[in-house]
């Protein structure tokens, strides 16, 4: 019997298998200082948790409709105009078994055999086998800590081919946590738009991002670009991880097609967790969010302090997201080789750069700083110990 050469070609990510091999150590009594993946340790908002609870009484829970609950739909579409300031109609809004899935659903909808997809180098890695999935041909753009790791129109038409088809932006960017100024972001949307190409724009962590010098929120790829794809998830802002919700914002155009696709794929998302879901979107909530936010800057500071005590280098300040991408060239060893030490050496998990490019996949790390003051204390002494003992 033949396996499917795409199950063959698929490469794994190695964040997950650090995380595997972290709760093997863990499993053999010792404690690992986890900066590697990108989980909050909040969990969901109180509000959200009862409701939860209170979904779970013994009531029918059948399938929703394949884009989701109703009301969840006008929640999320409310939520874009009373703190993003643009008009999104619940009609355009589809919610997904996570981001994951939003992912999975938009790449099928934009994506044919032969089609170019520009991403940035570095970037989330999952998307790439999304696009071989489906027959494309992910084009990684190199990105330097001058364009803060994030494409700029010099760098997207540098990678444009003939057969591109669409460009994907990250806004704050896993792994870097940088955003792409708004100025720049509406440039990239334009030139795209211009050549008749699909924008999906991942903004997942759209709500961790620093506001502007004037205090004013991160702004939405939508208030640009009203006709690109977002792509965002209840996992990062709210503390939903092991939830799995999402919601992508689709154009008129690919409405109908959407949930065509998702009635094949998905059936719906889950019913208990959309009407729990609702309570995400309540004024007690969110303040619960923005107050998890401002703690999140706290734990980077923590963070960059103390990398900089160890003379690892970060390129580029974060402004968003909970990563930071720090050199580890200065140490003598690859960004595999200082993972895997770390993790077996001083019981600190990160994440390698290899999982999320090329360009700088050898010489970067990426540290989640989603964890608490005290396990991000407690790693980077355990680093600076294991750097000690390593001579670098």
């Amino acid at each position: 019997m033949k396996i499917a050469q795409r199950a063959l070609s698929a490469q794994p990510f190695h964040a997950m298998s650090i995380g595997a091999r972290a709760r093997e150590i863990e499993a053999q009594g010792h404690h690992v200082a986890k900066l590697s993946l990108g989980e909050p340790s909040f969990g969901a908002p109180p509000a959200v948790r009862e409701a939860e609870r209170a979904v779970m009484d013994g009531r029918d829970l059948p399938y929703t409709p394949a884009a989701g609950l109703p009301d969840l739909r006008q929640d999320i579409a409310s939520y874009y105009r009373d703190h993003l300031g643009v008009e999104v109609t619940p009609d355009r809004v589809l919610v997904t078994s996570g981001a994951s899935a939003g992912l999975l659903l938009v790449t099928a909808l934009t994506t044919e055999p032969g089609d170019d997809v520009v991403l940035a180098d570095p970037c989330y890695p999952c998307n790439r086998a999304l696009i071989e999935t489906f027959g494309g041909r992910a084009v990684l753009a190199p990105t330097t800590a001058a364009s803060r790791y994030q494409l700029d129109v010099r760098i997207m038409e540098r990678a444009w081919t003939p057969a591109t088809r669409s460009v994907m932006l990250a806004t704050p960017s896993n792994p870097t946590g940088t955003t792409i100024p708004f100025d720049e972001l509406t440039r990239l949307c334009q030139t795209a738009r211009d050549r008749q190409a699909w924008r999906i724009v991942d903004e997942i962590y759209l709500a961790l991002a620093d506001p502007d010098v004037e205090g004013r929120p991160a702004r939405t790829a939508l208030e640009a670009d009203p006709e690109a794809i977002v792509v965002s998830s209840f996992s990062k802002q709210f503390g939903m991880t092991g939830w799995r919700l999402g919601w992508v914002v689709l154009p008129d155009a690919l409405v109908e097609a959407a949930q065509n696709l998702a009635v094949n794929f998905f059936l719906c998302a889950s019913t208990p967790t959309q009407l729990a879901a609702q309570a995400a979107f309540t004024a007690e909530s969110l303040e619960v969010c923005e107050q998890r936010r401002i703690e999140l800057l706290a734990r980077r500071n923590i963070a960059l302090t103390g990398l900089k005590r160890l003379g690892l280098e970060v390129p580029v300040l974060p402004d968003g997201a909970f990563y930071i991408y720090f050199d580890v060239s200065s140490t003598g060893m690859s960004s595999w080789e200082f993972c895997m030490r770390a993790l077996d050496e001083a019981h600190v998990a990160l994440t390698p750069g290899r999982d999320f490019g090329t360009a700088t996949g050898e010489t970067h790390v990426r540290l989640s700083y989603a964890a608490s003051r005290e396990e991000i204390t407690e790693g980077l002494e355990r680093l600076g110990a294991f750097l000690n003992r390593s001579g670098s």
